[in-house]
């Protein structure tokens, strides 16, 4: 069996915080390393910026520029979109948009998106995904709208409309359909993560100053308009997530920023087989064990794929995997007592991210504020009523045989926007929660990001 000599010996794919920790950690113990990225500069979605960016209002900036140090030692392929991963007799081919990678290792650490349930308006221009707003704002200085609502679930909420302030956005009011005072159920995983509750202070201090409102058990339910979204019904709901009768009301705005959590991206760890599972706030998720192997032999994964934690987090998980990745890969031995301190906080953080899933959690009550209109995919434009005929009259008992029989998931983005929602409708319909298999059906891709007619031509 023969290895090129010019290639990687280690090959990651993702260059947010656990991709830079791992490349960085595995070129520093002497392996050969290359970064591949679909983005123009790396940082992923928690650090992304401008060109020139001095770090301004970015959150850990410092990281940042030490890992952009670390990686002089490191072969960096930015703007190249991994579409496919194959297994080979010496190791691994990665496919991208600009050619293949070859290695003996992968390192997986792609990620995740933003996790959309659907509502009435929902498809109106002017509505946006919690993680699109964001990303508009700190990669290209864009400010999404003027008068701007924020919704949804989790702490993501607070940076987008602390981002939205600073950029002189007037945002309407924040509404929150949990309740932090959830965290209040695990002091100890809190106390131990001191600097997460100070982050979120600052966030809201900032949203304080500008008396911007916040309301927890509180969505939006519903988004009206002509040729883009004007106004929005917000109402208070119970602890399913039902509507609090006569609690509706209607807020001006001409843009909806909208995010429940957020989904790991696992179109490549499924490609090559890894087994997964259902994580702590019920997303599909990749397995990984003490030294961030897959169950894939040669595979290793770190941050988002194995369980949205945030990027602390992330940073401890790439860092493990890439000391352990270049200990089989190339022999470097990690030391002991740095992989204990490390084991030490992927645990205590993984508590947090645990008590923070269950301080948010997305309830099934979302459902009942549809009706049989309301798309769920929006690529091929499929109903509620639709889906739920597909269980009741056509018999199908999964999100893969709807899929099949009505399409949803069948379009451009193949289910990352509505794959979640169409798992959770089927498996309601059905009078069961949602499994890792029905997750699973609407995750899996042969081909990761879309491809080019031309792109195929040219092989």
């Amino acid at each position: 069996m023969s290895f090129p000599a010019e290639a990687a010996e280690i090959a990651v794919l993702g260059a947010g915080p656990a991709g830079l920790a791992a490349a960085v950690t595995a070129a520093s113990a002497g392996a050969r390393v290359t970064l591949v990225d679909a983005g123009a500069r790396v940082g992923g979605q928690f650090w992304r910026h401008c060109e020139g960016d001095e770090g301004v209002g970015h959150h850990d900036w410092p990281t940042l520029v030490r890992l952009r140090t670390g990686l002089s030692r490191v072969d960096v392929r930015a703007r190249h979109a991994i579409w496919h991963v194959e297994r080979t007799d010496s190791g691994f081919t990665v496919h991208t948009d600009r050619g293949e990678v070859s290695s003996r290792t992968v390192i997986v650490a792609t990620g995740a998106y933003d996790r959309q349930v659907p509502f009435p308006g929902w498809t109106l221009p002017g509505v946006y995904t919690a993680g699109g707003v964001q990303a508009l704002l700190k990669g290209h200085g864009v400010r999404a709208g003027s008068r701007v609502v924020v919704a949804g679930t989790g702490p993501f909420l607070l940076p987008v409309a602390a981002g939205l302030v600073e950029a002189s956005a007037e945002v309407a009011g924040v509404f929150e359909a949990g309740s932090p005072a959830g965290f209040a159920r695990s002091p100890l995983s809190v106390l131990a993560n001191a600097g997460k509750l100070a982050e979120g202070a600052g966030y809201l201090k900032t949203l304080l100053r500008q008396r911007v409102p916040y309301r927890t058990r509180t969505a939006v339910v519903a988004a009206q308009g002509t040729d883009g979204v004007e106004s929005v019904t917000v109402a208070s709901l119970d602890r399913q997530w039902r509507i609090v009768a006569g609690s509706e009301r209607t807020v001006a705005c001409d843009t909806v920023a909208v995010g429940y959590g957020f989904t790991p991206q696992l179109e490549l760890p499924l490609q090559l087989g890894c087994e997964t599972r259902l994580g702590a706030d019920g997303s599909l998720v990749a397995v990984a064990d003490d030294q961030q192997r897959a169950t894939t032999p040669g595979v290793y994964l770190a941050g988002e794929v194995c369980g949205v934690g945030g990027s602390a987090l992330s940073l401890v998980e790439g860092e493990l995997a890439g000391l352990h990745a270049a200990l089989t890969t190339v022999g470097a031995e990690p030391n002991r007592d740095t992989v204990a301190r490390l084991l030490r906080q992927r645990k205590s953080l993984r508590a947090f991210a645990n008590a923070m899933h269950a301080a948010h959690p997305v309830r099934p009550g979302w459902q009942t504020w549809l009706d049989t209109g309301t798309q769920v995919c929006r690529c091929e434009e499929v109903s509620v009523g639709t889906v739920r005929s597909a269980v009741k009259d056509l018999g199908a008992t999964d999100a893969r045989t709807v899929k099949l029989l009505a399409r949803p998931g069948m379009g451009l983005c193949q289910g990352r926007v509505c794959g979640y929602a169409t798992a959770c409708l089927v498996a309601a319909e059905c009078g069961r929660e949602p499994t890792a298999a029905d997750l699973a059906g609407v995750a899996a891709r042969p081909i990761a990001q879309p491809v080019t007619l031309g792109d195929l031509a040219r092989g």
